[in-house]
């Protein structure tokens, strides 16, 4: 138990990458950009991948009657998810030494990972919410306003995993560092649930 007690303790360690890396990345190219433009969305803000790539974003915004990016205060979430990451760190590494000291089963490994789970699915459902809103809801008075070929208002939402074509633009949503970080600490969760039950099961 002892052994899956420690990979209990680390898992959630992996989750303060979330402090450091961005959690997921969405780049534009197209003809005009030979450096795709791109923005890394991090749990507290999102930031340009180059130094006017937010600024030039903006801009193109404008013309399709897009807001711009939010700032970290314009939304909840950016002073929430630390927060909520950091509250979640401490829960895993706090049952992992319980169950060091034998005070609880391996159980609560999974249990840690499941309640991890539905956050994240809730904070995807949140992301994915905010991009339909921020791609759909146009200002009507927007320099271009382009049509489907049914004529429905043309939506400008971003794919919220893999890649899709708005215009002339290549869209491509994938996770980033702090994402990938956050996976490999969940899944040494699961692991640790495993290797306590079969150390477990040895006893018995």
């Amino acid at each position: 138990m002892k052994k899956a007690s420690i990979l209990m303790i680390i898992g959630p360690l992996f989750l303060l990458g979330l402090y450091m890396f961005p959690l997921w990345n969405i780049m534009l190219g197209a003809p005009q950009y030979p450096e795709p433009l791109g923005m890394n969305i991090h749990i507290d803000g999102i930031q340009g991948v180059s130094e006017f790539d937010i600024q030039n974003i903006d801009g193109l915004n404008h013309y399709i009657g897009m807001r711009h990016l939010p700032k970290p205060e314009d939304m909840w979430e950016f002073s929430t998810f630390p927060l909520v990451i950091g509250g979640m760190v401490a829960l895993g590494v706090l049952i992992g030494l319980l169950g060091f000291f034998g005070k609880v089963s391996y159980k609560w490994f999974l249990g840690w990972f499941v309640l991890m789970s539905v956050l994240g699915v809730l904070g995807m459902y949140d992301f994915n919410a905010w991009m339909v809103d921020y791609g759909t809801n146009l200002d009507p008075n927007a320099i271009m306003k382009l049509t489907n070929p049914d004529g429905s208002p043309m939506s400008y939402k971003p794919p919220l995993f893999g890649h899709a074509k708005m215009l002339n633009f290549d869209v491509t949503s994938l996770p980033h560092t702090g994402g990938y970080l956050m996976f490999v600490g969940m899944m040494l969760t699961v692991v640790a649930f495993f290797v306590g039950k079969k150390a477990s099961q040895a006893i018995n």
